[in-house]
């Protein structure tokens, strides 16, 4: 049985493990080829959690190709908008058309407000703010020169409501909702949809290294604010592959007529 997205191809940044890593084997399983770039290396001491490497990009290349799909993935940085260019141009010249884009890559540091630095606001924004135009500047033509697609920015909970501790966190996600907005007003004629995901807290790398006892610190500033994010369910956090699934949903015809939407998948902890 075909899948969902038989013949279509998607470029995913920061899809060497995680979410990235998770959305390309599910657009695969649902027929996509996949296009993909990740820096693949550290990139501030600040990051508490270990950085992705190019081993981690080879098995995610593993994992697409299992799905008997192709992988073009590279190492590149959404900072950087030429070189993003040139593997998507690349990309798109070897399999022809693109349908859909996941603007994945973010990075996380929890800081009491006052301990925030130039470098740890200045890099946060460059890669979650910046990296996501980047992104859509590097693919919509091409999605537009298909006849039209899917653009998915990843945003977060923090996205809705405040991600305690973390003011840069929060600031860049609520740029990506309006990034979301603007992009599909000016993108819809050209029958190109631009929808946000919210997730809440994922089983990701992301968590890991020194995370948890970064945001132990941090938490006790302000006890109060550490109640913040609590899950209506028993659930409290999301796997990737359930981001995942909705970045297919998304992707798909099945959600054809939804555009400049923020879809949260965050077990009702944005209403907390």
């Amino acid at each position: 049985m075909a899948g969902r997205l038989e013949g279509k191809v998607a470029f995913i940044t920061g899809v060497a493990r995680g979410q990235g890593r998770t959305h390309a084997v599910r657009l695969a399983s649902e027929g996509a080829d996949i296009i993909g770039l990740d820096i693949a290396a550290p990139i501030i001491d600040a990051i508490p959690y270990d950085a992705s490497t190019e081993e981690d990009l080879a098995e995610t290349r593993r994992l697409v190709e299992e799905q008997g799909r192709r992988a073009l993935l590279s190492v590149g940085d959404v900072r950087d908008l030429e070189g993003m260019r040139k593997i998507v141009d690349y990309g798109v010249a070897e399999l022809g058309r693109l349908d859909t884009v996941v603007a994945n890559a973010g990075i996380c540091i929890p800081q009491i407000w006052d301990t925030i630095t130039p470098e740890t606001f200045g890099t946060t924004m460059d890669i979650n703010v910046t990296g996501v135009w980047n992104t859509v500047m590097a693919t919509a033509r091409h999605v537009i020169d298909t006849g039209g697609g899917s653009i998915v920015l990843i945003s977060s909970y923090a996205g809705k409501k405040v991600q305690p501790f973390m003011v840069h966190y929060t600031t860049s996600k609520h740029a990506v909702v309006g990034m979301t907005r603007a992009f599909g007003a000016e993108l819809g004629p050209r029958n190109v949809r631009v929808n946000s995901i919210h997730p809440g807290g994922v089983a990701t790398p992301m968590g890991g290294g020194d995370m948890v006892s970064t945001l132990e610190k941090v938490g006790e500033s302000n006890p109060p604010l550490n109640l913040m994010g609590s899950t209506f369910l028993e659930q409290t956090y999301a796997e990737p592959e359930e981001i995942s699934a909705v970045v297919a949903f998304l992707a798909s015809d099945e959600s054809k007529f939804m555009t400049a939407e923020h879809i949260s998948v965050d077990g009702g902890s944005q209403y907390f």
